[in-house]
């Protein structure tokens, strides 16, 4: 528990900035928990649990001071795409769906951390994860359109209700619309002349008082209505196990994408606040925190970037500052959860597409058009994915780009031919003219690890380096530290036959670098070292110095003696025999 140890450490001088910032934390946190609830599909008082005890596992097990977790837009809209078909109508069966989703969310959080796979964090990149998040915040935004204007949808596809949208407009309900107008005045009201002041919760406050006094409920205005607080009692779902076979892979990608994003606030205000984060033990906590809402009667949480900028704003220290405002919102959900029936879900609806607006960032996509075309075009497919064939599909093609993004980097990396500049320095052969090649030596680098599926990629890249310059070269040098980093069958096996077809011309192949270990790997497979075999090197520079092409070139004054001083050639040293 990171958070534990760090705790024990906790300074008195704190208490009073975690105070102000916990509090500030709850006033944000309570109304968007309620809209969050909604959009899920479940009651409002679900949203509540699913801030309390999530909060306080995360601040024992997170290694984030300033992170608050909680109900997120895009993870609830997932939620509520994946269960709401399944659920076919009926609530009891939603919420249960939904508790079933969050805990698996929160297991695969932990297989994923037991396997040290918080790397995953860098695996979604930020193209890719900012054509997700527009594509969500647009869904989310059409699909309120319905609450705040008191209308409903026939289409449940967002580019069905854009085309279904203007047939609407003159069935709205004029009195939800005046709701949302007063939700909207008095929320940009706060924001411009009190900017410190909990805007959403205001707003909600005045709407629910509005309909509480005008008994708008009564006209049509469609409220919370009645709720049933206090400590909540846990139910074991009672449905067809072959539905939850339905949740496993959504689970999953729920699980990626909730991690990124959490992984994306966490770092930032991490690196602004002089610290750093461990992505395994992040993982972790998400998972236990999912598993804490999953048997809380919560659904699926995430890291909250609106409610932990307001918490860094406010001046909090520590995680004292999860544990009081969950506090705080538990002692509302169990005895102050009766006015919350009086809320008008057009201003619910006018909160969570004020809280979208912020994960909209369209102009952001755009802008990588100049920057990287590339990103541009993740970014793009990503988020026209999201709009047309839905958000689950959507995201499911966003961690295959991420994949596939990452493939294609490692399946074919950038290579250099080296050569020597007028100092004696080894560096890259371009267009700046600054290194030239050693007559009739290739030096060569390949910038990835090398495995199965791109060794033969490397051969033939190779092979067509030795034909360019063909027939000077008579030795080549491999840089071994880049590439022959881990033991690989293909890869020795793909070394031995690289060897023997550059034999065959007359070209001697030396590796330089991971001596020690690529005489094991060699004795281990089979390939030959030595005489007549490869030739292995402690660095570039000594491989370069002890080849004879180099010393005939210095000879007659071709190319500048090598100035840095190369490693040492230790001896051969016996190989331990392997069971």
């Amino acid at each position: 528990m990171p958070g534990l140890c760090q705790l024990r450490d906790y300074q008195r001088s704190w208490l009073k900035d975690d105070m102000r910032a916990a509090f500030s934390v709850v006033a944000v946190a309570l109304p968007v928990a309620i809209a969050y609830a909604q959009l899920t599909g479940v009651s409002a008082i679900v949203g509540l649990y699913s801030c309390v005890v999530p909060m306080i596992v995360y601040a024992f097990f997170g290694t984030s001071r300033q992170l608050i977790v909680g109900p997120d837009a895009a993870t609830c809209a997932v939620v509520a795409a994946v269960v709401t078909p399944l659920a076919a109508g009926d609530p009891t069966k939603h919420w249960q769906l939904v508790m079933t989703m969050t805990a698996m969310m929160g297991m695969w959080c932990l297989v994923a951390s037991r396997f040290r796979l918080g790397v995953l964090a860098d695996f979604l990149s930020r193209p890719i994860l900012l054509g997700l998040l527009n594509g969500v915040a647009l869904t989310i935004i059409v699909g309120q359109f319905s609450k705040v204007f008191g209308v409903r949808y026939e289409q449940s596809y967002l580019l069905e209700r854009l085309v279904e949208a203007p047939q609407r407009v003159l069935e709205f309900h004029w009195q939800t619309v005046m709701v949302s107008i007063v939700t909207l005045v008095v929320y940009y009201t706060a924001k411009r002349f009190r900017p410190a002041w909990p805007a959403a919760m205001l707003a909600i406050v005045a709407a629910g008082f509005v309909v509480w006094f005008s008994q708008l409920d009564l006209q049509g205005v469609n409220v919370v209505g009645v709720i049933q607080g206090g400590l909540p009692a846990f139910q074991a779902p009672a449905f067809d196990i072959g539905i939850s076979r339905e949740l496993v892979v959504p689970a999953l990608n729920l699980a990626m994408v909730s991690f990124v994003s959490m992984m994306l606030t966490a770092r930032s205000f991490a690196a602004k606040n002089g610290y750093d984060i461990d992505a395994d033990k992040e993982f972790r906590a998400l998972g236990f925190a999912n598993l804490a809402s999953a048997f809380s009667q919560g659904f699926a949480i995430s890291g909250a970037d609106s409610r932990t900028a307001v918490n860094d704003a406010n001046g909090g220290k520590s995680q004292l500052v999860s544990i009081i405002a969950a506090l705080v919102i538990g002692f509302v959900a169990i005895f102050l959860y009766q006015p919350l029936q009086y809320i008008p879900t057009a201003a619910l609806g006018v909160v969570l597409i004020i809280a979208s607006t912020s994960l909209l960032d369209l102009k952001g996509i755009w802008g990588l058009r100049k920057r990287d075309r590339d990103a541009f075009y993740l970014s793009a497919i990503t988020f026209i994915s999201v709009l047309i064939v839905g958000v689950i599909p959507g995201i499911t093609l966003a961690v295959l780009l991420g994949l596939f993004q990452f493939l294609r980097v490692v399946m074919r990396p950038s290579d250099q031919r080296l050569g020597l500049d007028e100092d004696g320095t080894i560096r890259t052969i371009d267009a700046s003219g600054k290194a030239s090649q050693i007559p009739g030596l290739l030096l060569y680098r390949f910038n990835s690890p090398l495995t199965y599926f791109n060794a033969p990629y490397f051969k033939r890249r190779l092979l067509d380096h030795v034909e360019q310059i063909q027939p000077e070269v008579s030795c080549v040098v491999i840089d071994a530290v880049a590439s022959f980093t881990h033991l690989d069958l293909s890869v020795m096996a793909m070394l031995g036959e690289t060897h023997t077809l550059l034999k065959k011309r007359g070209v001697r192949l030396i590796l330089a670098g991971r001596k020690r270990s690529l005489r094991q790997w060699c004795e281990l497979t089979g390939v030959p070292v030595g005489d007549g075999g490869l030739v292995l090197r402690a660095d570039m520079y000594l491989a370069v110095k002890l080849s004879g092409c180099y010393q005939s070139a210095v000879e007659e004054g071709q190319v500048p003696p090598v100035q840095k001083e190369p490693a040492p050639d230790e001896p051969p040293k016996p190989i331990p025999e392997v069971a």
